[in-house]
């Protein structure tokens, strides 16, 4: 019989954790400014026009609404898409590792984003 080789790994490291999706993310900001306004799912959902069960969907991350339900929605909790979109990707944007936290800051390196 011959010997097993082992696959080489990877030289670069993989994230532990998986970066987190945007309906995820989308869903816990409505639900905090939902929960801010101490409104139940009920009268929020009036409010944007789509029914209690959607809109629990939508804040638990299972659904992936239009940009129009998002609109509704976000109206309906006196925000705009801007203010709503800007904040869940702040939220994206600490749960990622930059590109540059894998170069050193003391070799006087730079990164350069677009």
């Amino acid at each position: 019989m011959a010997d097993l080789v082992p696959f080489p790994r990877s030289a670069r490291p993989r994230p532990t954790d998986p970066e987190p999706l945007w309906r995820h993310l989308l869903g816990d900001q409505l639900r905090r400014r939902r929960h801010d306004r101490e409104e139940t799912l009920t009268e929020t959902a009036a409010s944007a026009g789509v029914s209690p069960q959607y809109l629990s969907e939508v804040e638990r991350g299972l659904k992936e609404p239009s940009s129009e339900m998002i609109a509704a929605i976000a109206g309906a909790l006196d925000t705009s898409l801007i203010e709503l979109t800007s904040a869940v990707a702040d939220q994206l944007r600490s749960a990622a590792t930059p590109a540059s936290a894998a170069v050193s800051a003391g070799r006087g390196a730079f990164a350069l984003a677009a």
